[in-house]
C-alpha cells in the first residue's frame, strides 16, 4: 500500500503481458520468501517469477499473482488485489483474495465453506442466462465467438479477473465470463472460491479446470448457476 498512489515505477514486460510496477516486485519477492520458508518442499508458480518446469514434477504448489490488475493499480483504483492459491496433483485446494485498498479478504479451502470477511457467501442460483448481470469484457462478446448467438446479458466489469470470481461467488452479480486465455495465477484461487460458493467453474469448453500445467493457462472460463452454464456452453457451441 505504501506503493499505491504514489506514482511506482512501471515497466512493460513486453508482447501482450502489460505492465509491471516496483510494487509487483516487491509483494512478490515477499510472498516468494515467507512460502518457501514455510513450505520449502511446494513448488511454485507466481506471475512475477521466471517459470520453474521443476514445479511440474511438485504434488503440490503455490500459485500466485502478486498483483491482478495492475493497471488498476497504476490508475489508483481500488479494485486491484492479490491472489493465492494452493493446488494439489492439478486441483486448488485452499484459496485467499485480498483487496488492500478495501481491506477485504476472501477465503476458501476444499474441506471449508466460502467467506467474505469471515462470514460465508452464496452464489446467484439465477436459472437463466437471458437478463443476467454477468462480469465480463467487451472482447468476450464479440459475435464471432458466440454461434449461438451473443447472449441478451447485462455486462458489468472489474479489473481484477481474480475479483470478478469473487463478486461472482458472493452473489453481487450473477456469474463471470472471460473468453481469451486465463493465467492459473489469476483464477486459481477465485475459480475455487466460486465453486464453492455453488458456481460451476469450467474452462469456456465447460472442461474441469486443471491446474499447474506446463502453459499454466485454462481456455478461458466460465463461472455461472447451472442452468447459465449450459446455456452458455449451448450458445458458444452454436447450438
Amino acid at each position: 500500500m505504501r506503493y499505491w498512489r504514489q506514482s511506482p515505477q512501471v515497466w512493460d514486460k513486453g508482447g501482450d503481458h502489460g505492465p509491471v510496477t516496483e510494487a509487483d516486485l516487491a509483494v512478490n519477492d515477499m510472498l516468494k520468501s515467507r512460502r518457501m520458508a514455510a513450505r520449502p518442499d511446494f513448488g511454485g508458480l507466481s506471475e512475477e517469477t521466471p517459470d520453474d518446469a521443476g514445479r511440474l514434477a511438485c504434488e503440490t504448489v503455490f500459485i500466485i499473482d502478486p498483483i491482478d490488475g495492475t493497471r488498476a493499480f497504476i490508475a489508483g483504483e481500488e479494485s486491484f488485489s492479490h491472489s493465492l492459491a494452493i493446488a494439489r496433483r492439478g486441483r486448488v485446494t485452499a484459496a485467499v483474495v485480498f483487496l488492500p485498498a478495501l481491506d477485504r479478504i476472501y477465503a476458501a479451502s476444499e474441506s471449508s465453506a466460502p467467506m467474505r470477511d469471515g462470514i460465508t457467501i452464496t452464489a446467484s442460483q439465477r436459472q437463466h442466462l437471458t437478463g443476467a448481470e454477468i462480469l465480463t469484457t467487451k472482447a468476450s462478446l464479440l459475435p464471432e465467438k458466440w454461434p449461438g448467438g451473443v447472449p441478451d446479458i447485462q455486462r458489468q466489469f472489474r479489473a481484477s479477473l481474480a475479483y470478478r470470481l469473487c463478486l461472482a461467488a458472493e452473489g453481487r452479480f450473477d456469474g463471470m465470463i472471460t473468453l481469451r486465455d486465463a493465467w492459473e495465477w489469476d483464477i486459481a484461487a477465485g475459480a475455487l472460491i466460486a465453486a464453492k460458493a455453488g458456481l460451476t467453474v469450467t474452462d469456456a469448453k465447460g472442461a474441469a479446470l486443471v491446474f499447474n500445467r506446463p502453459g499454466a493457462q485454462a481456455d478461458g472460463i466460465l463461472a455461472l448457476p447451472v442452468g447459465p452454464h449450459e446455456q452458455a456452453l449451448q450458445r458458444l457451441a452454436g447450438r
